[in-house]
C-alpha cells in the first residue's frame, strides 16, 4: 500500500489515535478471476454502498468476527477487462482487500486486490499541496542537524492543531490553562467562547486565546446548557497537550 500516512511527533503522537478512527479514502485496483459483463459488474459494486457485513481477512490485527462497516461511496474510475479501478470512501476499520474478495464472490468469479493507495484520512487529503514525502522530512531534518537551518523543518512539520480542526472548539481563559495542563477538567468560569454546534458527549478541542491546543475533552452539556452555566464542570479532559507551567498558575493545591 502507498499514499497518505499522517505521522505525529512529540506530543502530537497522542493525536494519531484520533485520526485512526476517522474515515478513509482509497484508490484500489481489483482483479477479477473471470470474465463478467460490465453492466453486471456495475450493478454488483453498487450493492456494496452503505452498511456492509465484513469479516476481517486471515492476515489482520483484529479478531476475525463479523462486523458492520459503512461504505460512504464507491466509484468505478476505470474498467478494463478483468481489472477494476475503484475509488472508495469508507469507515475506519474497513478492509479493502476483503471488499475486493467479497465483490468477486457476489459476481461468482472471485477477485483479489492487486494495488492500493490511501488518498484520504479524516479531513486530510492527498490533493493538499502542503503534504510532503518522507524523503523531504529526512532532508529537512538533516539540514537542521548539520547546518541548524530550521526553515525547511518548519515547512514539513505542521502544527498538531491541524489534526483537530474538525472538532468543535472551546476557547478558554488564560487563568484556566495551567489547571487543565495539570489534568483538571474545564469548569464554566474558564470558558471564554465555544461553538454553538456542541452537543452533550461530543469530543471538543480546548484552545488558548492564541489558538494553542490545550486538551481534547468530552462535553458534559450541550452548547445551549453551557451558555447558561456560571459554575460546575462543562467538559472532562481526556488528553492533555499543553505543558504545565507554560501559563501562569491561578490555582492552588489544598
Amino acid at each position: 500500500m502507498s499514499g497518505l500516512l499522517p505521522i505525529g511527533l512529540g506530543r502530537g503522537t497522542k493525536l494519531v489515535k484520533l485520526l485512526s478512527g476517522s474515515g478513509k479514502e482509497y484508490v484500489c485496483l481489483a482483479r477479477l478471476h473471470g470474465d463478467v459483463e460490465e453492466n453486471e459488474i456495475r450493478r454488483v459494486i453498487n450493492l456494496f454502498q452503505g452498511k456492509i457485513y465484513q469479516r476481517p481477512p486471515v492476515r489482520s490485527s483484529v479478531k476475525r468476527a463479523i462486523r458492520i462497516r459503512t461504505i460512504y461511496s464507491i466509484e468505478i474510475l476505470e474498467l478494463k477487462g478483468r481489472d477494476i479501478l475503484l475509488k472508495v470512501k469508507c469507515e475506519a476499520g474497513t478492509y479493502m482487500r476483503k471488499l475486493c474478495y467479497d465483490i468477486g464472490e457476489v459476481l461468482g468469479v472471485g477477485a483479489h486486490m492487486d494495488e492500493l493507495r490511501r488518498i484520504g484520512v479524516g479531513h486530510f487529503n492527498e490533493s493538499d499541496e502542503r503534504l510532503v514525502t518522507l524523503h523531504e522530512v529526512f532532508g529537512a531534518y538533516m539540514l537542521w542537524k548539520e547546518r541548524q537551518y530550521e526553515d525547511e523543518l518548519r515547512r514539513v512539520v505542521r502544527p498538531m492543531e491541524e489534526i483537530v480542526t474538525n472538532l468543535p472548539p472551546i476557547i478558554i481563559r488564560d487563568s484556566a490553562v495551567d489547571a487543565i495542563a495539570h489534568g483538571a477538567s474545564l469548569a464554566a468560569p474558564g470558558v471564554l467562547s465555544f461553538s454553538s454546534k456542541i452537543n452533550k458527549g461530543d469530543l471538543v478541542a480546548l484552545y488558548t486565546k492564541k489558538g494553542e491546543l490545550v486538551a481534547i475533552s468530552r462535553t458534559l452539556y450541550s452548547a445551549k446548557e453551557i451558555l447558561g452555566m456560571e459554575s460546575g464542570l462543562v467538559a472532562e479532559s481526556l488528553r492533555i497537550f499543553m505543558e504545565p507551567g507554560r501559563y501562569p498558575s491561578f490555582w492552588k493545591d489544598k
